[in-house]
């Protein structure tokens, strides 16, 4: 990462205490970064933040600010904003099945927080936000995705209208492994507790990525956005079956047991559908989808020559590289989460 582009700047995280937040300063808090804002509404997690930041790395502690609020409150929003140069949009409800019995709170969340949020930086002057979506924002089929999907809509809409003053872009990704709520740290949990893996569908796909990775997706939006682009980072996938073999094959093997899909899942997942393939531009690691940059006046593109709609596959958990039990096992040791409980699982071997 390019310092430079962060030198005494100040970068505004909305949900900045989840697992996002707390990479992005692993990441960028020894850099010459001026001042990190961390904006969310539970005052616990941000005092257990500022806490651990004083204890482990107290030469920098001071570099990042804690702002209480709540995307829903526009005001509180604005009263982080002055001042603000870049923001990393992290805020949200991402559980499936709370969204799916509480989808207007995912609405409100997602959709509302996120027009707040942009309103809010585009009247302060904030250089650049960096939006994070999630696959399930295509073709969705539950709440949190379809809340999510609405959410992107309201992304593309603000970039056209602040292109200009206010650079304003999206990322997509799938799964992030260990992160708060998924499901490697469930397994891990029941293996230590003796009891057998709960697996939905074993024939399940999901995109594996890591929360550095997650990090970089972000990183290289900032760096190459232009108003509205979504950024897609090439993923590689398992079936939940081979990360349940995986998760076994590092803490032991307590059997499994299938309970069925919940709420609103899919049985893969898409990152890109066929109609943003059809305007991709592959990037190497990524893909970029430009804006649709066309107005209400539709007549001059079908005077213009052949109209295509749509590309001829999605890029989905289904057909992307599909990694087996040994490619899984790596993939999830480049975590900090199994590497710290192999750790203390090899501990309590010592000295039990």
């Amino acid at each position: 990462m390019a310092d430079s582009v962060y030198k005494g700047k100040t970068l505004l995280i909305t949900g900045g205490t989840g697992s996002f937040g707390n990479t992005v300063l692993k990441h960028f808090l020894s850099t010459d970064i001026g001042e990190i804002r961390i904006f969310s509404r539970d005052e616990k997690k941000q005092d257990d933040m500022r806490h651990e930041l004083q204890a482990r790395v107290p030469e920098y502690a001071d570099k990042v600010k804690f702002y209480i609020g709540d995307v829903r409150n526009i005001q509180s929003l604005r009263d982080a904003m002055p001042g603000v140069d870049y923001i990393f949009h992290a805020a949200a409800l991402k559980q499936v099945p709370s969204c799916e019995f509480f989808p207007m709170e995912a609405v409100r969340t997602n959709i509302e927080g996120t027009d707040n949020m942009l309103h809010a930086a585009i009247e302060a002057g904030v250089q650049k936000v960096v939006c994070l979506s999630t696959d399930k924002a295509a073709y969705p089929i539950n709440a949190m995705g379809i809340s999510k999907a609405m959410m992107e809509k309201v992304i593309y809409a603000n970039a056209r209208v602040a292109a200009g003053k206010t650079t304003i872009c999206c990322t997509r990704y799938g799964n992030v492994m260990c992160s708060r709520g998924s499901v490697i740290p469930l397994f891990v949990d029941q293996i230590k507790a003796g009891n057998p893996i709960t697996i939905t569908d074993p024939a399940m796909t999901r995109f594996l990525m890591n929360l550095d990775e997650a990090v970089d997706l972000v990183n290289f939006a900032f760096e190459h956005a232009r108003p509205g682009d979504l950024f897609v980072q090439k993923s590689p996938a398992s079936t939940i079956g081979d990360l349940a073999k995986a998760v076994q094959q590092l803490f032991g093997d307590t059997g499994t047991r299938i309970i069925g899909t919940r709420h609103g899942e899919k049985l893969y997942e898409t990152l890109m559908t066929k109609e943003e393939r059809l305007r991709s531009e592959d990037m190497g690691g990524y893909y970029r989808v430009s804006a649709d940059s066309r107005d209400l006046n539709y007549d001059k593109f079908f005077v213009q020559g052949q109209v295509h709609t749509q590309a001829n596959e999605d890029y989905t958990s289904h057909n992307t590289t599909r990694l087996d039990v040994e490619g899984t096992v790596k993939k999830i040791m480049t975590t900090e989460y199994i590497q710290d409980q192999l750790a203390e699982l090899e501990n309590s071997r010592k000295n039990g």
